[in-house]
């Protein structure tokens, strides 16, 4: 539109990924309330962490940016859909899901799992599988570093193998949104680092991707992410920036106890009741 500048409400407005306005949920059975007057926007590009201790919220609002649920009040826009107002099946097929709860015969390859992406479905629908989609399966393989698995079973993966291959299925789809639900569960060290990289490699090579990823370990951050938002009891503490949003005082908010968070190389970490500098 004329007159508009980049960063303007109307431009946020038009090129928003999610964009969440005074939500609310609350459990049908109980009446509980489970988030409470939610505001964000998430822009292309960005790659945001969604921080809180355990029942603050963060699952609802996974399942609300991944259109599996709708709030009880307040409006949730994904990709420029309303929920309410688009066919939420439609909807996710262009959202990137990734969960390590994620159903996965285990005898398929894993060329096989990420073809089902393409299909969005858990078995294989081999008629819909031309050449084209076949060669992009192996090159998003490529791309996540475990091409030499596309051949074996994704049940006799490692942790951070079928963490890969679970993200590469998810861009099969070519999502402009990637929603990580803990995707680094259980990993060890080698294959929590392999999957940091992966992600740091997918911001350079998507410029425009958008991701949001659920976890409870700072040091598990690629140094790609650029946003943090906090939860505390279903509302949002602190959102922005990285280095405004993970402070010592807003950990500690957080999660209520004392935190010192520390920064080196673009890396992140955090420990409890000690105290100095390493930003």
């Amino acid at each position: 539109m004329a007159g508009q500048t980049a960063g303007s409400p109307e431009n946020e407005r038009e090129t928003a990924v999610l964009r969440l306005q005074d939500v609310t949920v609350r459990r049908l059975t109980t009446d509980q309330l489970i988030l409470d007057g939610i505001d964000w926007t998430v822009l292309p590009g960005e790659h945001w962490a969604l921080l809180g201790a355990n029942g603050a919220g963060k699952t609802t609002v996974l399942r609300l940016l991944g259109a599996l649920m709708h709030p009880t009040t307040g409006t949730v826009e994904v990709l420029g859909s309303r929920l309410g107002r688009v066919d939420v099946r439609e909807l996710r097929a262009r959202i990137g899901h990734v969960t390590s709860a994620q159903r996965v015969p285990p005898e398929l390859t894993a060329h096989t799992v990420v073809l089902t992406g393409h299909s969005g479905t858990v078995q294989p629908l081999w008629r819909t599988y031309d050449d084209e989609v076949r060669l992009r399966a192996h090159d998003l393989l490529t791309e996540l570093g475990v091409k030499e698995l596309a051949d074996r079973p994704y049940g006799v993966c490692s942790g951070g193998q079928r963490a890969r291959v679970l993200i590469a299925r998810a861009l099969m789809a070519d999502p402009a949104l990637l929603l990580l639900d803990e995707p680094f569960n259980a990993l060890d060290l080698p294959s929590r680092e392999d999957l940091v990289e992966a992600m740091h490699h997918l911001a350079d090579s998507r410029p425009r991707l958008a991701t949001v990823t659920v976890t409870h370990h700072l040091e598990e951050l690629s140094p790609a992410v650029s946003h943090a938002l906090l939860l505390r009891e279903g509302r949002v503490l602190s959102r922005g920036a990285v280095d405004g949003v993970l402070t010592d005082a807003l950990l500690t908010a957080c999660f209520g106890r004392d935190i010192t968070v520390m920064r080196r190389d673009g890396r992140w970490s955090a420990y409890s009741g000690l105290r100095g500098h390493g930003r």
